[in-house]
């Protein structure tokens, strides 16, 4: 899929993290509050960036650790990553570790890939992650200082090409 300017972005974290949630709120502007287990969707969403049309090929993978083919394929698949946990979970935080490892280990040098580590559901009460322990985690990776939007605390990459957003 790969054209000048289509990108496979594929969203990793543990099951109830909100991974699916998240998706789909940015392609179809819906917010679903049930927890419905996800094997593997793919959406396909087309965006305005750099004055062009990009398509973004977004994967929201399973929370198990039933499929480790998937998630190889997955990788050596994506162009970019979203590492999903939930500030409700500290285990949802420590699940990421290995995944990102793995992305490493496929892809080999990630300074020029963009990878984004979500800390989610910053709108609920009972937390298990404050933000200075996502934060730890980014710096540990070498990524840069949060933003918040809304329900969301995000950190990426400073040296990674950016994946155009809306």
């Amino acid at each position: 899929m790969r054209g000048s300017n289509d990108y496979r972005v594929v969203v990793f974290g543990a099951g109830g993290v909100g991974k699916s949630s998240l998706v789909l709120r940015f392609v179809k502007g819906t917010f679903r509050d049930t927890y419905i287990p996800t094997i593997e969707d793919t959406y396909r969403q087309v965006i305005s960036c750099d004055k062009s049309v990009c398509t973004l090929q977004i994967t929201d993978t399973t929370g198990s650790h039933q499929f480790p083919a998937m998630q190889r394929l997955s990788i050596s698949k994506g162009h970019a990553f979203i590492l999903v946990f939930s500030v409700t979970s500290k285990q949802s935080l420590e699940e990421l570790k290995p995944i990102y490892q793995q992305i490493v280990q496929i892809k080999g040098s990630v300074e020029s890939i963009p990878i984004m580590l979500v800390g989610n559901k910053c709108d609920e009460t009972q937390r298990e992650v404050e933000s200075r322990e996502g934060e730890a985690m980014a710096k540990e990776w070498k990524w840069t200082v949060p933003r918040g939007d809304g329900g969301v605390t995000l950190w990426g990459q400073s040296r990674a090409a950016p994946v155009p957003t809306p």
